[in-house]
């Protein structure tokens, strides 16, 4: 159950972090020369790719990784589970780049590792927690 709150925390702040476009979406929008509207990428095409990249993200790096690092740092402390699944997460990304976008631009892997490391940490922050949680004012006892 712990996982699964992660993930989607995790999931959120890559959400949010996609209110700040990166690069390639404000070059794909400007690629076009004024002079010839037939050739203009449309705004909501941006935007669903940006949301397409969030999302294919999320699944394919961020969650795997998450749990690769949770589960090898399990006897660890948080900042080592937190390493060891950004180590995961930079393969994974280098990995979803190279062979599904077929890109190997050092700069758009940055960007995906900068925004994916935020939803890591609080990845990390939630599988690790122990103890007590406050549940609708209620005490909650959790499992180790």
């Amino acid at each position: 159950m712990r996982h699964l709150g992660a993930m989607h925390l995790s999931g959120v702040i890559l959400l949010c972090s996609f209110l700040i476009p990166p690069a390639w979406a404000l070059d794909a929008y400007g690629a076009a020369p004024a002079s010839d509207p037939s050739a203009d990428v449309p705004p909501f095409a941006i935007f669903a790719a940006m949301l397409l990249a969030c999302v294919g993200f999320h699944v394919l790096v961020q969650i795997p990784s998450g749990l690769l690092g949770s589960w090898l740092g399990r006897k660890h402390s948080g900042l080592i589970s937190y390493a060891l699944a950004l180590v995961a997460a930079g393969v994974l990304t280098a990995l979803a780049l190279r062979m599904a976008l077929h890109v190997g631009d050092v700069s758009v892997w940055a960007d995906f590792m900068v925004r994916g490391s935020v939803g890591l940490a609080g990845y990390t922050w939630v599988s690790q927690r122990r103890g007590r949680f406050e549940c609708g004012g209620h005490s909650v006892a959790r499992r180790p």
